[in-house]
């Protein structure tokens, strides 16, 4: 444990004890996979030393890892703000020459071209975004979420829809509401964590959609927590849920970790929405004690569902568990220990650190207090925030 990435045996690792694509693996038991959602950040955190040579050479690296060890199985990919060099340096679009981010789409698009088709690879040379469908009745959107980066300096130049990004989305979920399809919305950067005016209209557009929006998957945190969306007029009714999924990498002081989402089925009126999810996790402590040779053992952290009482995995069913762990400290408690991949940090997460978590929890958008109201916190809104922000890792 400590401020280290992973070697790429240990990724190899986990990707071999995967069920592939035709479901003939070993593994975690959940039969073959339907497709894999790649939420971003492929090169490690050593920023000061990257050149585009080293980030290409990542991309290319792993994606060939993953298409080695999960075959013919579908994998849809999102641009983290790692990708980049200098880190979170994202120009928009209309940035040309050698300023402009085409050296890092381009090789995208080269790499990924085996997973994508024609019409989801030219969005995503221009601008780092794409729609594909993921099965009949399913789309999925990848957005670029380094557009709403805090960490972008790009954008002050224009903070509000920088590369056209919500405007193309709005036309895509209009287009599937039109077509009764359901929609996937994958990125890194979850939006809670945007700059406020892009959130906030992202948070709109979340709202108008909610009958077309399915799920939504994101990353960057690294730790496995989720954010909760709520009618624009009264902030009391779930709309949606954003699930934050845990890292792979150790990044900082955690055991490696991925989730499998169990997702309604392709069938004329399904709701391809997330019906639960499995956390799994490398135990270093474990792994390191074990005699040289012995493979790493993953191993089934929990099930949601299961873990935390649910009787489903709805945007309600996340609020009401917000709202059962104010007064249960048991169950919070075991919260905590799965945000973190079962390695949480030696502090204990008191009455202050808590206030700021749900909090957290319960904001699809950046810096609105009014999300906060229903918890009664005892701390006002900006020590919450700071308090939360403490804590990000990247």
């Amino acid at each position: 444990y400590g401020k280290c990435d992973l070697p790429l045996h240990t990724i190899d690792a986990l990707l071999a004890r995967l069920p592939n694509g035709t479901g003939n693996g070993t593994g975690n038991g959940a039969g073959g996979f339907a497709a894999a959602y790649w939420t971003g950040d492929i090169p490690a955190h050593d920023v000061w030393q990257q050149s585009r040579g080293d980030q290409l050479r990542a991309l290319r690296t792993v994606t060939a890892l993953l298409r080695a060890r999960l075959g013919p199985l579908r994998v849809f990919p999102a641009v983290g703000n790692h990708e980049a060099t200098p880190v979170n340096a994202f120009p928009p679009p209309y940035v040309r020459g050698n300023r402009s981010a085409a050296w890092l789409y381009d090789a995208m698009a080269e790499a990924w071209q085996h997973w994508l088709p024609p019409a989801a690879l030219r969005t995503l040379r221009a601008g780092g975004f794409y729609t594909a469908q993921v099965w009949p009745g399913l789309r999925l959107v990848s957005l670029n979420m380094n557009f709403c980066s805090q960490a972008n300096f790009w954008l002050l130049i224009n903070a509000t829809d920088p590369a056209g990004q919500l405007q193309w989305l709005m036309g895509v979920l209009a287009d599937a509401e039109r077509d009764g399809e359901k929609v996937h919305i994958i990125g890194h950067i979850p939006p809670a964590h945007c700059l406020r005016s892009w959130s906030w209209n992202y948070y709109r557009i979340v709202s108008r959609f909610e009958g077309t929006i399915a799920a939504q998957f994101f990353g960057h945190t690294h730790l496995d927590e989720f954010e909760l969306f709520y009618d624009e007029e009264t902030l009391s009714r779930p709309v949606s849920i954003a699930f934050i999924a845990p890292s792979v990498t150790t990044y900082i002081n955690l055991n490696p970790g991925y989730r499998v989402y169990e997702v309604a089925a392709s069938y004329p009126g399904s709701s391809h929405a997330v019906l639960d999810h499995e956390t799994f996790i490398l135990n270093l402590t474990e792994a390191n004690a074990a005699p040289p040779g012995t493979a790493p053992r993953w191993r089934r952290l929990y099930g949601a569902r299961q873990a935390y009482g649910l009787p489903a995995a709805f945007p309600a069913d996340w609020d009401r568990l917000v709202r059962r762990m104010q007064d249960d400290e048991p169950l919070f408690q075991l919260f905590w220990f799965h945000l973190h991949k079962g390695h949480p940090p030696r502090e204990p997460c008191g009455a202050p650190c808590k206030a700021a978590l749900l909090c957290a929890l319960r904001s699809g958008r950046a810096a609105d207090p009014a999300l906060c109201r229903p918890l009664r916190p005892a701390l006002p809104f900006p020590r919450v925030q700071e308090l939360w922000q403490q804590r990000r890792l990247c």
